[in-house]
């Protein structure tokens, strides 16, 4: 971590959420920052931007939206408890996140295959959606 204290003490926007642990690398962070899915103090900045303490930042990843105040600079990577210590976190920010993380898990009892169904699993989505003995699609032949 970096003392903020000193006079022109700044950090790299790409460097710091790096650092704070948001992006695997920096180029993926510059990348973000760039398609505008980072936001500091509600404008679209450069990665080449100073960031300084007190900031407000807006970050959208796949993990969802994190509303956060700079709290420390750090131009490295270190543990995953130093990086929660660089910033403070929205509380409306966590509560909505955790909310959408339930509605994923949710969603994963609802359809637990990934990608194209199997022959077996098309099957029974075809029983399942089957009103009254008519198949829902006319070319369905198969009386399993």
């Amino acid at each position: 971590m970096r003392d903020g204290d000193a006079a022109g003490a700044g950090v790299r926007l790409d460097k710091w959420l790096w650092a704070a642990r948001f992006f695997k690398t920096r180029s993926l962070a510059t990348e973000a920052i760039e398609a505008g899915r980072v936001r500091v103090q509600g404008d679209r900045p450069k990665p080449s931007k100073t960031l300084r303490i007190g900031e407000a930042l807006e970050v959208r990843t796949p993990a969802g939206i994190f509303q956060l105040i700079v709290t420390a600079l750090a131009d490295r990577r270190g543990p995953a408890s130093v990086a929660q210590a660089l910033y403070r976190e929205d509380a409306d920010s966590r509560r909505v996140r955790e909310e959408l993380q339930a509605l994923r898990r949710q969603e994963q009892f609802i359809r637990p295959w990934k990608g194209r169904p199997t022959k077996r699993e098309r099957r029974a989505l075809l029983r399942f959606t089957r009103v009254d003995g008519i198949p829902m699609f006319p070319d369905d032949n198969s009386d399993d």
